[in-house]
């Protein structure tokens, strides 16, 4: 009975319901007998599941495809011959076409022992296996050898696998056999035999080839072949090493030779062997086989690179240098450099002949990377190059100085309660020194630094203070200032008593240091000690004038007066230097000079000074113009004498201009008895220059330097406390200080 006949118009709910279910449930109608009583719910849920259509199989991709091909191939006659054991698997059912190899002439095709059916379909070679299933079939291949002059080929055609691995064993001991496509994995060579391991591309073919420079045809020719060669050799001497760069220039004479022989020198261990010509090379402990790509080119070019090891420091080098054995006639070269510090003796030898390093063949010269100490040029007359000794001693490295500064300006002002503002001014030449080490007395502390006249960040260290000596984008490549200023709470004043002041230490050569201390006016100062010397004493200090006076930087940016850099001139030539009312420095003023049918114009630089060279005879006009400041003449008489024509702007119009007519000094130079260097005008007599000195000696007015520190003081920095703005100004000096602390002390008494 179908489920279609159990349906009546008369709706009867039939369900399969178990005997034991029909028993507990004795209230639900039962049918006629031969029938079964569903209730509505499955009734619908059995048609539902019969009008589903079942879900069609699922097909595979492919076909069929290979997951791996073994290839071994040997050489066998003009044939080389590789067994390929393939493996893959079949997808589909029934009969399927699996494609095997594309492009090879199959010699045979078994699977499971048994004959393998395959079908060519153009150059692709096809089997048809049964599936699904897995399989693994063994094919034999053969491909064709050509030979070319020193050269084996052939094509080995690679299976349509997801990987290919092949073993390669070619004839020959140590042969280099090559691949277009694919990786040499191992290299091994045994009984007269090379075999390399290689993966190879999948489905494309692989060109195989190797050298056949064993061959007996080759043999008479290389025996026959006659050359001439020239060996190049540089010796660099290592901390712990010999190295010998050598170029081997051979000219072929006679004959068509494929492979050539290099003696090398004992003790030595060649590290690589490169040239245009070279196709491979065989390595003996003594010597080294070249084999050549085209022996009937009548050229060659070889770079040998060989290594030993020493002992280190001082020590007796012996060392040949390689060697063209067959050579007809053999001449070289040899050029010694030294990593380091080394003084080297070469001692002499039979055979080589010293020259100057300036001789030396410019490819090799090329291939240095030291200064030359030696050369030498030899011909060899025997069998072997002559052997070169030399005694080597080495020096322990010394350290290089980075950074230096020409000049250094201290100002500090003290208070009566004892506490002391200083600012220190460098003028630095500076190579690749990022910071200074500052020693700071105890308890100061560091307030602001500047770099090139811009503020910088000063960094605190575990040994103390650092100074930077550049900031980020600035590159100096001459001279630039550095200033810092510091504030150390002393020991207050009292009505009478000593006091000791010091600077702190510098990691950095300070080729003068220029100190200038501000006492307030209530204390009387004398008895001064230390390890600095009053600046009157340096006639070409007070001579030239004060520290302030047309020396000072004199920019926004606050920094202290510059060091008045002596100023030197030669004939035919007017420096001078450009300031302000103030006595800071202008720099950027155009300086132009007419005169005699010329006309020169240069500008000042960051100093405030500029120099005029190669000046004509006679009346000249010197204009200094600056866009704020009123301009500057000074009509000069030029003699061909250096002169020095120094030039105050004050603030004014664009269009205003001052003429000055007096006669600009004359530059001389003389000598003190103590050798210092001062510069006068010869027109002055002795009593006008010892009255000047003593009125000098007199003075004790602050300069430019302190205002510029009051000033800065009072307005930018960070700090309270009472800026003297009257007092005696002591000014000290010392040359060349180098990492250590400067003192002046001194005795007190209030006025």
């Amino acid at each position: 009975m179908t489920l279609a006949s159990i349906a009546r118009p008369a709706f009867a709910a039939l369900v399969l319901i178990p005997t034991v279910a029909l028993a507990q449930d004795a209230s639900r109608p039962l049918g006629a007998a031969g029938t079964v009583t569903l209730s509505r719910t499955e009734y619908d849920r059995l048609l539902d599941l019969a009008n589903r259509k079942p879900s069609p199989p699922d097909i595979p991709p492919v076909a069929a495809a290979l997951t791996r091909a073994d290839i071994s191939v040997r050489i066998d006659g003009p044939v080389a011959r590789a067994t390929m054991l393939v493996e893959g698997q079949v997808f589909r059912s029934g009969v399927v076409k699996v494609p095997l190899i594309n492009g090879a002439t199959l010699l045979d095709a078994r699977a499971e022992n048994r004959p393998l059916p395959v079908v060519a379909e153009g150059d692709l070679h096809v089997a048809f296996l049964p599936g699904p299933t897995t399989f693994a079939a063994t094919l034999e291949v053969g491909t064709p050898l050509s030979f070319t002059p020193g050269r084996g080929t052939f094509v080995l055609p690679v299976p349509i696998a997801g990987t290919a691995t092949a073993v390669i064993t070619v004839p020959g001991d140590q042969t280099d056999i090559h691949l277009s496509r694919g990786i040499v994995l191992r290299r091994s060579s045994a009984n007269g035999r090379t075999t390399i391991d290689a993966t190879l591309d999948p489905g494309t073919p692989t060109e195989v080839w190797w050298s056949t420079r064993d061959s007996a045809p080759t043999q008479p020719n290389a025996r026959n072949a006659q050359v001439l060669s020239e060996v190049k050799t540089l010796v660099t001497i290592g901390e712990a090493d010999v190295r010998l760069l050598t170029l081997l220039d051979i000219t072929v004479v006679q004959g068509d030779p494929s492979q050539m022989e290099v003696a090398l020198p004992a003790g030595y261990e060649m590290i690589s062997a490169s040239g245009a010509s070279l196709e491979r090379t065989e390595n003996r402990s003594d010597h080294v086989t070249l084999f050549v790509t085209n022996p009937a080119q009548r050229r060659h070019q070889f770079l040998i690179s060989l290594e030993r090891q020493n002992n280190g420091g001082s020590f007796k080098l012996e060392t040949s240098f390689p060697s063209i054995t067959a050579a007809r006639r053999e001449t070289g070269e040899v050029a010694v450099e030294g990593v380091g510090t080394l003084e080297i003796a070469p001692a002499t030898v039979p055979g080589l002949r010293r020259i100057d390093v300036r001789e030396i063949d410019p490819a090799l010269a090329s291939a240095t990377r030291q200064s030359l100490s030696a050369a030498f040029r030899y011909q060899r007359t025997a069998d072997a190059p002559p052997t070169l000794t030399m005694d080597v001693r080495r020096f322990p490295d010394a350290a290089v100085l980075a950074a230096v500064a020409d000049r250094a300006i201290a100002t500090t002002l003290v208070t009566a309660e004892g506490h002391a503002l200083t600012e220190i001014t460098l003028w630095m030449r500076n190579r690749a020194q990022p910071f200074m080490k500052v020693a700071l007395p105890e308890g100061a502390s560091l307030l602001s630094v500047e770099v090139g006249g811009s503020p910088a960040s000063p960094v605190e260290g575990k040994d103390g203070s650092r100074v930077p000596l550049l900031r980020p984008g600035y590159r100096p490549d001459g001279p630039y200032s550095v200033s810092f200023v510091y504030l150390h709470a002393g020991t207050p004043f009292a009505k009478k008593g000593d006091m000791h002041m010091m600077l702190p230490k510098m990691d950095v050569p300070v080729n003068v240091l220029e100190w200038e201390l501000f006492i307030p006016d209530r204390y009387r100062v004398d008895r001064f000690d230390g390890t600095m010397l009053a600046a009157d004493l340096f006639e070409s200090v007070t001579l030239h004038g004060r520290y302030g006076s047309g020396s000072g930087v004199g920019t926004g940016s606050g920094v202290g007066a510059a060091a008045p850099s002596p100023m030197t001139a030669t004939a035919g030539q007017i420096v001078g230097r450009v300031v302000d009312s103030t006595g800071s420095v202008i720099p950027g003023v155009t300086v132009t000079v007419q005169g005699g049918g010329q006309r020169q114009q240069v500008v000042t630089d960051a100093s405030g000074t500029y120099a005029l060279s190669h000046l004509p005879s006679g009346p000249l006009v010197v204009e200094a113009q600056m866009s704020g400041f009123t301009s500057v003449r000074r009509s000069v008489v030029f003699d061909q004498r250096p002169r020095q024509v120094d030039m105050s702007m004050q603030v004014g119009g664009l269009s205003e201009t001052l003429t000055v007519s007096a006669e600009a000094p004359v530059i001389d130079t003389r000598t003190t008895e103590t050798g210092a260097t001062i510069r006068m005008d010869p027109t002055r007599n002795a009593a006008q220059e010892q009255a000047q000195a003593k009125a000098r000696q007199a003075d004790t007015t602050p300069s430019v330097n302190v205002q510029n520190l009051q000033r800065r003081a009072s307005g930018v920095l960070p700090v309270r406390m009472e800026v003297p703005r009257a007092g005696t100004s002591h000014r000290f000096l010392k040359p060349l200080v180098i990492d250590e602390a400067t003192v002046v002390s001194f005795r007190y008494k209030r006025r």
